[in-house]
């Protein structure tokens, strides 16, 4: 492994862990050449994975886009890095194993948005404002209906969205992007 801060090839592993899940390997690294320490991460890839975006630009997927839009919409929110990227890895290996060598961004967003139904209400209607492009706060309003009705039962959905509605700022940092962007 390369060090990253004076490029030499020389450099050691000093210390090695297993992720709990057993998804990774965490290493700490020692440059013998500028004395830097630095960790590295490995983790299993079973295939290349080609995004293909809504406007036909075929990409290769990018764990840490989705990483860090799933980060986003769980900002402030009782969830850790932790669990933030056991999801992630579960979306990444669900992409690896369907046997396709390109799925839509769409796919992508589908899937994370599943995820984030059954983790965090708030988390998943500010993936979803992205994911679905709201423009208006009438955007949001149609929206959280239709979970009231879906995804929750009245009186759980209403306590729910308004113990988040009081914790939560509106002003979350959600810049209006393309859910292409995110993924």
């Amino acid at each position: 492994m390369r060090c990253p801060f004076c490029a030499s090839p020389d450099t050691q592993v000093k210390d090695s862990r297993v992720a709990e899940d057993g998804s990774y390997i965490k290493r700490r690294r020692f440059c013998t050449e500028c004395g830097s320490r630095f960790t590295t991460f490995e983790r299993v890839q079973l295939k290349d994975i080609m995004v293909k975006k809504s406007n036909g630009i075929v990409v290769p997927f990018e764990r840490e886009k989705l990483l860090n839009s799933i980060k986003i919409a769980c900002k402030k929110r009782p969830i850790s890095d932790e669990r933030i990227d056991k999801i992630v890895s579960s979306i990444q290996r669900q992409l690896e194993t369907t046997g396709e060598g390109e799925v839509s961004s769409r796919e992508i967003g589908s899937l994370a948005m599943e995820i984030l139904s059954s983790l965090d209400i708030v988390a998943y209607i500010r993936f979803a404002s992205v994911y679905y492009n709201f423009d208006t706060k009438d955007d949001f309003s149609k929206f959280i209906e239709k979970i009231k009705k879906e995804v929750l039962d009245e009186k759980e959905s209403d306590e729910v969205l308004t113990k988040s509605y009081d914790k939560c700022s509106l002003d979350t940092d959600f810049s209006p992007a393309k859910k292409d962007e995110l993924f």
